[in-house]
């Protein structure tokens, strides 16, 4: 059931990206700033003491090269995990920079995931809105809807195929809490970038304020 959840919630983007308008897409902004809150919140209440359970500096090496990673695959992702997509519209040609980088962002998002903690509910959150905002530059781009929907089904797989191997191969386990910490690390990076650039220009935005102490509140209640 995890594995189709993860899997509709990118199908579930695309159809909302179907329907959306230009001016629409501005509300995303919103929904965009809650789940960076979720996530946020969800590695600080439950990945962070999980992987602190025996303290060591060790652990702060392995969320420093999470954060690194993350700061890596955004030279050619160009920032789609938090809802900036950059395209070259003039060449239709498949992004291949972009498909791989986001693939092993989602990827690593699926290892952590476990009945023992609710970020299978936060990666959801996050990648609902990643999704409506990868699908709706692609069609208003005029990609071909091939190239669309096979990069959203590829896409789509990468989180369950994680969780897969994280769940069934023993070699997972022996390295859990290193691989745990590497995704905080990206996650860190991800949610702080959202929350960052949902208030540009540093201007106070109830809306989204309200937006953000949900998701903490939501986060901290499950």
């Amino acid at each position: 059931m995890n594995y189709l959840l993860l899997f509709l919630s990118v199908a579930f983007g695309y159809v909302i990206a179907l329907f959306l308008k230009k001016r629409e897409l501005r509300n995303m902004e919103v929904f965009l700033a809650f789940s960076g809150a979720f996530l946020l919140s969800i590695t600080v209440f439950e990945l962070l003491p999980h992987v602190f359970e025996t303290p060591s500096k060790r652990i702060g090496v392995f969320i420093m090269i999470g954060i690194l990673l993350q700061i890596f695959l955004e030279f050619f992702s160009k920032g789609a995990e938090h809802g900036h997509v950059h395209l070259h519209t003039e060449s239709k040609k498949f992004p291949w920079l972009l498909f791989i980088s986001l693939c092993i962002h989602a990827f690593m998002e699926g290892f952590p995931i476990s009945e023992e903690n609710n970020l299978l509910i936060g990666v959801i959150v996050h990648k609902v809105p990643v999704a409506i905002i990868l699908s709706f530059f692609f069609i208003t781009a005029g990609y071909k809807r091939i190239i669309t929907l096979a990069f959203l089904f590829f896409f789509a797989l990468m989180t369950p195929i994680g969780n897969y191997i994280s769940n069934h191969y023993s070699f997972v386990h022996h390295y859990e809490t290193e691989i745990t910490s590497v995704v905080i690390g990206i996650f860190l990076h991800v949610s702080t970038t959202i929350l960052f650039e949902s208030s540009k220009n540093h201007k106070f935005n109830l809306t989204k304020m309200s937006a953000v102490i949900i998701g903490i509140i939501i986060a901290f209640l499950l």
